[in-house]
C-alpha cells in the first residue's frame, strides 16, 4: 500500500483518526458486539487448553493486552508467538485444542497469513482479528473478527488500536460468559479525554529536544507503555524505550537521572499498586516524571495527565490511557516540524515473510 500523500496541514490525517475513536467504540459496542459474542461462544464450546498470541508492531501491543486478560481473567496460559520457528524454520508443533488468534489491522502481512495458516493444519482453532473482513488472514483463519475501525489511511495506527484492544476484552468477556457492559462508558470517556488537547500541547513541550524518552508500567498499563513508545518513535524519532517496572529496576533504572524524561503509564488498580515502589525509586533520583493515570497519581508528579478512572475496571483503562500518548506523539512530532501522517520508512502494510 502506498504512503498517504503529504497533507496540507501535517498531521491533519493522523489527527482525524484519532479524533474518530469514540465512534469507533460506540460501533463496536453497538454494531459489532454480537457477532463478537457469537465467535466467543464457538470457540468456548471447544475448550482450548492454551492460547497463542500473533501480530507485529501495534497489533503486538494489542496481542499483549489480550494475554492480561486471557491469562486473569480465564486463567489460561498464553504465549505470544515467534512467528520465523514457522515460517523461516518450518517447525510444525501440535497445536491440538490450542486457541491461535492472530491480530492485524490490514490482514496482509504474509508471515501473519503463513504462521496462521501452518497453525491451523498443526490443529490449532485459529481466529483472526482484523480491520478488513476480507484479508488473505481471515480467509486462512477458521473465525473472524472485524474491528470496525473503517479505513485507517494516516500510517501511525491509533483508532485500530483502541479498537482492536475494545474487541478484544469483548471476545475474552464472552468466553467468560460476560456481557461487556462495563465499557458501554468509553465512548464517552474518550470524547472527555480527547478533548483536552492543551493540556496535551502543555506536555508535548517539555519532550521537543528530548534525546531519549523511558516510558514504564505494570499490569494492564504495560502495553499502553509500549504502544506509547512505539507511536514516538515512528513520528517523531525519539528512541523511546518502554520496560515493565519490575524489568526497570533490573539494570536500566541506572541510564535514568534528573534530565531523564520518564513516563508512568499509572493504573488504578494492582497494577498501578505494584508500579508504586518504582515511582518511588524513580522520584529518588530525580528523574522528570510525568504520569498518566488517576489524579492522585498525577499531583504527585512533575506532571501528567489525568484520568478519569472512577468506576472504570482496571482491565478497561488501557483504552483510555493511550489517548492522550497518541496525542503527544503527534504533538512531539508537530513541534519538532515533522510530519506525523507519513513517517519516513514505512508502510502501513509492513510485508515480512
Amino acid at each position: 500500500m502506498e504512503a498517504p500523500r503529504m497533507s496540507q496541514q501535517p498531521g491533519r490525517i493522523m489527527a482525524g483518526e484519532m479524533a474518530e475513536q469514540p465512534a469507533v467504540l460506540r460501533r463496536i459496542l453497538q454494531e459489532g458486539a454480537p457477532r463478537i459474542r457469537e465467535v466467543a461462544a464457538a470457540i468456548a464450546a471447544r475448550s482450548p487448553r492454551f492460547v497463542l498470541l500473533t501480530a507485529r508492531g501495534t497489533s503486538d501491543n494489542a496481542a499483549l493486552y489480550a494475554k492480561y486478560l486471557l491469562e486473569i481473567q480465564l486463567g489460561l496460559p498464553c504465549g505470544l508467538t515467534s512467528m520465523s520457528t514457522t515460517t523461516a524454520y518450518g517447525a510444525r508443533p501440535d497445536l491440538t485444542d490450542v486457541l491461535v488468534i492472530t491480530v492485524s489491522q490490514s490482514g496482509g502481512s504474509p508471515d501473519l497469513v503463513a504462521s496462521t495458516k501452518a497453525a491451523r493444519e498443526a490443529g490449532a482453532v485459529t481466529l483472526a482479528v482484523t480491520n478488513n473482513p476480507e484479508s488473505p488472514l481471515a480467509a486462512v483463519s477458521e473465525f473472524h473478527i472485524d474491528i470496525l475501525a473503517g479505513p485507517e489511511k494516516a500510517l501511525p495506527a491509533t483508532k485500530t488500536y483502541t479498537a482492536s484492544l475494545l474487541a478484544l476484552y469483548l471476545f475474552v468477556e464472552g468466553l467468560r460468559g460476560g456481557d461487556g457492559a462495563a465499557a458501554k462508558v468509553l465512548p464517552d470517556l474518550a470524547t472527555q479525554v480527547l478533548s483536552r488537547q492543551d493540556e496535551v500541547r502543555q506536555l508535548a513541550s517539555r519532550y521537543r529536544f528530548a534525546e531519549r524518552m523511558v516510558i514504564t508500567s505494570r499490569g494492564y498499563g504495560y502495553p499502553t507503555a509500549k504502544e506509547a513508545a512505539l507511536k514516538l518513535m515512528e513520528t517523531s524519532y525519539i528512541p523511546a524505550l518502554a520496560y515493565s517496572g519490575a524489568d526497570l529496576l533490573h539494570g536500566p533504572l541506572a541510564m535514568v537521572d534528573n534530565i531523564s524524561p520518564v513516563i508512568a503509564v499509572v493504573t488504578d488498580g494492582k497494577g498501578g499498586q505494584a508500579l508504586q515502589p518504582v515511582l518511588d525509586r524513580l522520584r529518588g533520583r530525580g528523574a522528570d516524571l510525568v504520569v498518566v493515570g488517576p489524579s492522585s497519581q498525577v499531583e504527585a508528579a512533575s506532571a501528567g495527565f489525568a484520568l478519569p478512572t472512577d468506576g472504570v475496571p482496571e482491565d478497561l483503562q488501557p483504552i483510555l490511557e493511550i489517548l492522550p500518548l497518541q496525542r503527544l506523539a503527534y504533538e512531539v512530532t508537530i513541534a519538532r516540524g515533522q510530519e506525523p501522517d507519513a513517517p519516513r520508512a514505512l508502510a502501513k502494510v509492513t510485508e515480512t515473510s
